[in-house]
């Protein structure tokens, strides 16, 4: 029987049943609150489902919202963890559709599963509905 090859992670990836804390406040989840991941989702932008101890399953959860126990740790050391804070970090930008910038307000809105929709792309459906109905 030939054996598989393991694949191969990225590095700060995390695994199925990875220990993690939450370092952001989450919908129904405070910062510093210990889960579990127990799915990992996507090809260029992972997304995590993770199980937290205070009872909530929270699903689509960027790595930039969660820490291992070990960053946590360091990060309540004082340790500069991540580089300076959120700015910049891996999960995207909000001009990630091309540098479009125009109409952007701020804000937006949660959905259930706690996706942020970002105000610009609001905007764009209320002009479209608009568009329809005249």
């Amino acid at each position: 029987m030939v054996a598989m090859a393991k694949l191969e992670i990225p590095p700060g990836q995390l695994r199925r049943r990875t220990k993690v804390v939450a370092r952001n406040d989450l919908r129904g989840v405070p910062a510093g609150t210990t889960g579990t991941v127990v799915l990992i989702n996507g090809f260029d932008w992972v997304r995590y489902w993770v199980r937290f101890d205070n009872g909530v399953y929270q699903g689509q959860v960027n790595r930039e919202d969660l820490a291992t126990a070990d960053e946590w740790k360091r990060h309540l050391a004082g340790e500069d963890v991540w580089g300076g804070g959120d700015a910049g970090s891996a999960g995207g930008s909000d001009d990630a559709d091309g540098g479009d910038s125009g109409g952007d307000t701020g804000g937006g809105k949660t959905t259930p599963s706690g996706t942020l929709i970002p105000q610009k792309l609001l905007d764009r459906s209320a002009a479209a509905r608009a568009r329809l109905a005249a």
